[in-house]
């Protein structure tokens, strides 16, 4: 049987409510009228009603004056108990049913609750006349300590400034309590804020404000008013933490990278922006870098690649979650979408960009044309690509031929792709006119920052704020201090978050499942080196396996290699050099002797397996595609290990370190098992995998 119930669509008693005047009133009358009929019926003594109405009185008399009530409430609330007894007292003598008592308990009802009413709305208002009060008084004393500031400070600027004299307008103190902002108006004559900007330092003595302080202006509403933002406290000396919430960001509403010494938040806009960042070394730039990419990471509609040719420091920990693997069954994706730490990789990547940046032009006219806009419209499904080159303007300005090719596609990105989604930002170690002299860098890189560390040589501010007046790198000595300017923010002291490999690795995770991909357009644009980016030869280097490639050079010639086949990327060991004051034939012929004691008699492929170390000379066994019909010896092993592990498979650096083995020679040999169809690999990207043929 089906059980209905109703639901009831009347009002809903609130039984924890206090009386009103109405239900109070009510409550007194309904009680006294009980009590009396009891009492007339059952011979209860008068007097006891009226002693209770007596104690209730005093009762709520005491309870008021501890509540601060007014004498008026005091009083009424007395009242209504003794009337309330009295008339309970003469009901029990006289009869509680008669018309004339229950008319009279009528009117004293009625009576009870206008004068309830009226007590709580002379309560009410006397609340707020107190609460008024409190205000009034606080907002005196403030008033009497903004006047005193501005007295003071009308006072310094006059003395100060050659005899400008202003008339302030308002002083907002910080919620912070770090400092306060002066709002004033500039006298007439064609004074600019500009005047009182350039004796920032002059000001900042004067107030005798503590290091790391500063009395800076700005522009204020109009061109006639001055901010003059003055810090009281030295936050800039401490480390403040990175923020906990990950909550996803947007090109579009900005990405924040610090904060102000009045504690706010200070956002660049890099939708059409490139940025610049300087800071020598000590000063806390890596770190900041990396307050750069966990703002990326973060966003819904950033794709971030990364250059590093020093061993891609800045892009690695931001991948070594998704190589070390998540939870069970957790897949975590790397928290940049590419890195480049070789001048050949980075050059792929830079030509990609290119290619990508050219069809997008192409590919969305029509996506424009609905949107009425000549910029891409960036969103989630077509992410803008955002390239961080560590170190970029020293390529900008390299003399070496390696680097100016580099630096050709560098320029080439920031000149012509702003509509169609590509920006960079680039790395300096220090503000001075040869790294920052190229105009493109100086007309794109509106985005700036500039961390000093206390750093004097080749920190030059006005190469890096020009027109900015009034700082300088003492004004931030300590590490992760500096200047930061933008066209939404006037170059001004900020404060980089601390970010430790921990948090970073926390980042990755939490916005694992939020990254974008690359649009199919892109996509199709990018092509294999885009695709294959995750490819284990292209990523071995990240888990720490040994590479032969000769590194770039940033600032040296970098050496030319002669035409022909290239073996050395496939090489365990470099050949010994050769003895000295062996002449050309010598050199010939002892080649040939190595390459005949090393291939003229040893079998090719479907020769035995062997795990000793290459000797030296020539090592082809690389470009082999096995190394006979079984593999090496541990090889057995290691496919019973992988047939047990199911269907997750494993990965070669887990096969290497179950055989003992070296992780390119395991790769190798899987990739000839793989071959022979006796193992199944299933490209992941990072999380690439062999798997048995039972479980493929």
């Amino acid at each position: 049987m089906a059980n209905n119930t109703a639901h009831s669509t009347g009002p809903v008693w609130d039984w924890a409510a206090g009386h009103g005047p109405v239900t109070g009133a009510l409550s007194a009358t309904t009680g006294a009228l009980a009590l009396a009929t009891t009492g007339a019926a059952t011979g209860m003594p008068a007097g006891w009603a009226l002693a209770a109405g007596a104690a209730g009185a005093i009762g709520h008399a005491v309870t008021s004056l501890r509540e601060r009530l007014a004498a008026r409430t005091i009083g009424m609330r007395a009242a209504s108990w003794l009337l309330g007894a009295g008339w309970t007292t003469w009901a029990i003598t006289h009869g509680p049913l008669t018309w004339t008592a229950l008319g009279s308990l009528a009117t004293l009802g009625v009576g009870i609750g206008a004068a309830a009413r009226s007590t709580l709305l002379h309560e009410e208002a006397r609340e707020l006349e107190s609460l008024a009060a409190a205000e009034r008084q606080v907002s005196r004393e403030l008033s009497a300590e903004r006047r005193a500031i501005a007295a003071e400070w009308v006072d310094r600027v006059q003395r100060v400034c050659g005899g400008i004299t202003l008339r302030v307008l308002a002083v907002e103190m910080w919620p912070t309590g770090t400092g306060f902002t002066i709002d004033a108006e500039l006298p007439p004559g064609g004074v600019t804020y500009e005047r009182i900007a350039q004796y920032a330092p002059q000001l900042s003595a004067d107030a005798r404000l503590p290091h790391g302080c500063t009395a800076t202006a700005s522009r204020g509403i109009d061109q006639g008013r001055v901010l003059i933002d003055v810090t009281t406290v030295n936050v800039l000396a401490g480390e403040i933490e990175y923020p906990t919430d990950y909550s996803p960001l947007s090109i579009h509403t900005g990405l924040p990278w610090g904060v102000r010494p009045d504690g706010r938040e200070v956002k660049a806009y890099l939708r059409e922006q490139c940025a610049l960042i300087v800071g020598p070394t000590g000063s806390g730039k890596t770190n900041f870098v990396h307050d750069v990419l966990a703002g990326f990471a973060r966003a819904k509609d950033i794709l971030t690649w990364v250059i590093d040719l020093n061993a891609g420091s800045a892009g690695l920990p931001w991948i070594r979650p998704a190589l070390n693997g998540g939870g069970e069954g957790e897949v975590v994706r790397p928290g940049i979408d590419w890195l480049a730490s070789s001048y050949e990789e980075a050059m792929l990547m830079l030509e990609t960009a290119v290619r990508v940046g050219k069809h997008r032009k192409i590919a969305y006219q029509d996506l424009m044309a609905k949107a009425n806009t000549d910029l891409l419209p960036v969103s989630a499904q077509i992410p803008q690509i955002m390239l961080v080159i560590d170190e970029g303007a020293e390529i900008l300005a390299s003399s070496d031929q390696a680097m100016r090719k580099l630096a050709k596609k560098i320029l080439e990105i920031i000149r012509q792709f702003r509509a169609a989604g590509i920006r960079t930002v680039l790395t300096a170690l220090g503000a001075t006119g040869a790294v920052l002299g190229d105009l493109m860098i100086r007309r794109e890189a509106k985005a700036r920052v500039c961390l000093t560390g206390g750093e004097v040589e080749g920190m030059d501010l006005s190469k890096v704020f020009p027109g900015a007046r009034g700082l300088k790198p003492s004004q931030a000595p300590y590490k992760g201090a500096g200047f930061m300017g933008t066209p939404e923010y006037p170059a001004g002291l900020f404060k980089a978050w601390r970010i430790k490999p921990n948090q970073i690795a926390d980042i990755v995770r939490a916005t694992s499942a939020s990254h974008p991909r690359l649009d199919e357009q892109s996509a199709k644009a990018a092509g294999a080196d885009y695709a294959r980016r995750w490819d284990a030869a292209r990523t071995a280097w990240m888990d720490g396996a040994p590479t032969t490639e000769e590194p770039s050079t940033t600032t040296e010639e970098k050496p030319k290699r002669a035409g022909g086949l290239n073996l050395s990327a496939h090489r365990d060991q470099q050949p010994p050099a050769p003895a000295d004051g062996l002449d050309a034939d010598a050199l010939a012929a002892r080649l040939m002797a190595e390459i005949d004691a090393q291939f003229g008699t040893t079998t090719e492929p479907g020769a035995e397996w062997t795990d000793e170390e290459p000797t030296a000379g020539l090592n082809l066994s690389a470009l082999r595609s096995g190394g006979g019909d079984s593999g090496p010896d541990w090889l057995a092993t290691a496919l019973d290990a992988i047939k047990a592990a199911g269907t997750d498979g494993m990965k070669p650096s887990a096969v290497a370190d179950l055989v003992g083995r070296s992780r390119h020679g395991v790769r190798a040999a899987l990739k000839a098992a793989a071959e022979r169809g006796e193992l199944v690999y299933r490209d992941r990207g990072p999380h690439s995998v062999y798997v048995h043929p039972e479980h493929a």
